[in-house]
């Protein structure tokens, strides 16, 4: 089987492409794997770590500002989306592909309409409860759209042949075990909150936590895994300016990085964290309750969308950002941890939306349409 992939611009969207033919590669003695991104995109870096073929195409997004400087930026765009289209045909006439697949991002969107154009099966897969630009552009010709979430279908093409197969995950997350989590964590019966906002981090998660931390700190009642990301290092400065000397206090753990995610989720009875599609999927896999805080940064806000999908099945709850304060998170903390039942219905609610066995799913689809070449 000879499989083409595109997606890119962020790891959302290049991860899953990986997990995607990981599991292919472990299905099909004979796979043949071609990926498909943007120059100096992130893509390149992952991509080659992982030991796959790679071509790219220059490609950028539209701009939304109506200046002069984003005209400008506009025609370039259609200029470059014209020239990548003519090298995605000589890419795909040369690969040869029994299936293409697009995960989302521009880059993806001249290669899959070049593909669809030239008759080849396409799926794409999007992530989120809100589909990016490019995935509702090519939904209408897609073989199958595979959607993560149900709550995405009604802003595709309704002409399009939808399948729900969740989003694909590491098998440590789903392997995961809380009770040997925490003993390998060092933690005891008491809650445990696990926060964080991504990598890089987020400052407004950072300021509010901080003052939560000051004040779960009078008592030490939970135990508090933290991660303030490489935007963060002033973090441990201002606990320890408000009064909090962290190596005091054995129930906290704060780090730049969590490393060890899957243990530090396992372990957790409540997570408090950005909505990225991902993320929603660990969460639902392992049964958290969460207090999800949706970037207000992200294209289409649909880290919002991600977030109400479990918000309306009452499998989470939510603070956005432009109502977040140390005082109202600390609140949100103490409602759901003080309410046992409370606590186990949002993670009950949040497991029965899991998807366990995305991969299977996702590959039966590739294997089903890639004999309809």
């Amino acid at each position: 089987m000879r499989i083409l992939i595109s997606g890119g611009g962020t790891a959302g969207h290049i991860n899953p492409a990986l997990a995607i033919i990981g599991y292919a590669r472990k299905m099909e003695e004979d796979l043949e794997v071609l990926y498909v991104g943007k120059v100096d995109g992130m893509e390149q870096r992952l991509v080659t770590k992982a030991g796959y073929n790679m071509e790219t195409i220059e490609i950028s997004g539209f701009s939304r500002k109506i200046t002069p400087k984003g005209l400008r930026h506009n025609i370039k765009t259609l200029k470059l989306i014209n020239e990548s289209q003519k090298k995605s045909q000589k890419i795909i006439e040369d690969f040869d592909p029994d299936i293409c697949i697009g995960t989302g991002g521009y880059v993806s969107g001249p290669v899959i309409k070049q593909a669809q154009k030239m008759n080849i099966p396409t799926l794409i897969h999007e992530q989120n409860a809100f589909p990016g630009v490019t995935n509702k552009m090519l939904s209408r010709k897609a073989s199958v759209v595979m959607l993560a979430v149900e709550d995405a279908r009604q802003y595709m093409s309704p002409k399009a042949t939808f399948e729900v197969v969740g989003n694909p995950l590491r098998q440590d997350i789903l392997r995961a075990d809380k009770q040997k989590a925490r003993e390998k964590l060092g933690l005891d019966e008491r809650p445990v909150i696990l926060s964080f906002g991504g990598s890089l981090g987020a400052r407004a998660i950072n300021e509010a936590m901080a003052e939560v931390i000051k004040k779960t700190c009078k008592d030490d009642e939970y135990q508090h895994i933290h991660g303030y990301g490489q935007y963060g290092k002033w973090f441990e400065k201002r606990l320890k300016e408000s009064g909090v000397d962290i190596k005091a206090h054995k129930n906290l753990m704060i780090n730049e990085y969590i490393n060890n995610m899957s243990d530090c989720m396992a372990a957790a009875d409540l997570v408090i964290c950005r909505s990225g599609a991902i993320t929603i999927s660990e969460l639902q896999a392992m049964k958290k309750a969460s207090i999800l805080i949706p970037s207000p940064n992200v294209a289409e806000n649909h880290q919002y969308h991600n977030a109400m999908a479990l918000v309306n099945r009452q499998a989470a709850d939510i603070l956005e950002e432009k109502n977040l304060t140390g005082k109202a998170l600390y609140e949100k903390i103490e409602n759901i941890l003080s309410d046992k039942k409370l606590l186990k219905r949002l993670g009950e609610n949040a497991g029965e939306m899991a998807i366990l066995d995305s991969n299977e799913r996702i590959y039966n689809i590739i294997k089903r349409e890639s004999l309809k070449r």
